[in-house]
């Protein structure tokens, strides 16, 4: 995290030695046309950012009417709200930055560069898999619970589980429930082996 927060200080540093050396070597710009063109990139950017917020939006709502989650979308407005940071902050690295998230030829490679680095595998980590579609369907993940006890016995073949022909009967007495009984070996088990809908 610290190494975040100095890369984000060493940007206006950068700036300011950037605007320095071109303000040195180049005669004919000068403080005032360097102002004037931090002023005016910023507003170009500004009017960009605006422009692509509106379509980032109009495409979220054709993504939510087709009822789908608007990820890709939500991203894109995140790096739009980013890049106005950028292009307001005066500077040339700032802008080029800014310039690189606004653009959509730009920002799709970087929207899903940070989707796979960043955002899948932290999701990842807090869900324990289940974002990127690692589910189980008994028990815990390596047989264990949150409390570290263990579940019990585990399948050998990865989770699934063959329960015989003769293991469970389906009685639909009527259409609109059912029941399965499971028969059960254990004779001194007072658990119930009946699921009922």
């Amino acid at each position: 995290m610290l190494r975040w927060l100095f890369a984000l200080l060493l940007i206006p540093f950068l700036d300011a030695v950037i605007l320095a050396i071109v303000v040195s070597q180049t005669s004919y710009i000068g403080w005032a046309g360097m102002v004037l063109l931090v002023v005016l990139t910023g507003l170009i950017g500004m009017l960009l950012v605006r422009a692509e917020g509106r379509r980032t939006i109009r495409k979220m709502q054709r993504t939510l009417t087709r009822g789908e989650p608007p990820t890709n979308e939500l991203l894109d407005g995140g790096l739009l709200i980013a890049s106005g940071a950028f292009l307001l902050t005066p500077g040339l690295v700032t802008d080029l930055l800014g310039f690189l998230l606004v653009v959509p030829l730009t920002r799709i490679p970087i929207r899903m560069a940070l989707k796979r680095y960043v955002i899948v595998p932290y999701a990842d980590k807090k869900t324990d898999g289940f974002v990127s579609g690692t589910v189980w369907t008994y028990g815990f993940p390596d047989g264990e619970r949150r409390d570290g006890s263990t579940t019990g016995t585990e399948s050998t073949d990865g989770g699934t589980y063959d329960l015989g022909t003769d293991a469970y009967t389906v009685d639909t007495g009527d259409e609109e429930s059912y029941r399965i009984d499971f028969e059960s070996d254990d004779t001194d088990d007072d658990s119930d082996d009946t699921f009922t809908r």
